[in-house]
């Protein structure tokens, strides 16, 4: 694990340079359409405290949102993906011993993301062997950004 740093993010991944590209909001809310999540961002960044990224993914139980290349702009903008998060979480809610009907806590999913998140981070698996329902990690170039780099995460009050 890395020092922390103090982000005011739930998690913040570093390149392997020691650069902030990705930061990392966890809700457990389920359904949350992307206008809402759209919303939110713009709440969060319209305070200005916490440090921006390139990349800004907002985490809910069923669905990702990633914001790509985003200079931040406090715009009420549309992801720029919409994720199933369910294939990609279930390995992880299984072995955890969660059921998917079950409600999940921020502080579980936030674990379950950093499990997730440590797997890509040191991944030695090449890019063509990238599943299909994590094929948005490469083609928005967050794979590439944060495989070998490393990541903080703040404790969730």
């Amino acid at each position: 694990m890395s020092t922390q740093r103090n982000t005011g993010w739930d998690l913040a991944v570093y390149n392997h340079d020691g650069q902030l590209v990705l930061v990392i909001e966890i809700k457990s809310k389920l359904n949350a359409p992307p206008e809402w999540a759209a919303q939110l961002r713009r709440n969060i960044l319209a305070h200005g405290i916490f440090p921006k990224a390139p990349y800004f993914l907002m985490v809910f139980p069923d669905r990702f949102y990633l914001w790509a290349n985003d200079d931040a702009q406090l715009d009420l903008s549309k992801p720029t993906y919409t994720i199933d998060a369910r294939p990609i979480l279930q390995p992880y809610l299984k072995q955890a011993g969660i059921d998917t009907e079950q409600k999940i806590s921020s502080q579980s999913l936030e674990l379950i993301i950093t499990s997730w998140l440590g797997s890509i981070i040191h991944s030695e698996k090449p890019i063509s062997e990238i599943g299909k329902s994590q094929r948005w990690l490469v083609d928005s170039g967050l794979y590439n950004a944060i495989a070998g780099g490393r990541f903080d995460h703040e404790a969730v009050a």
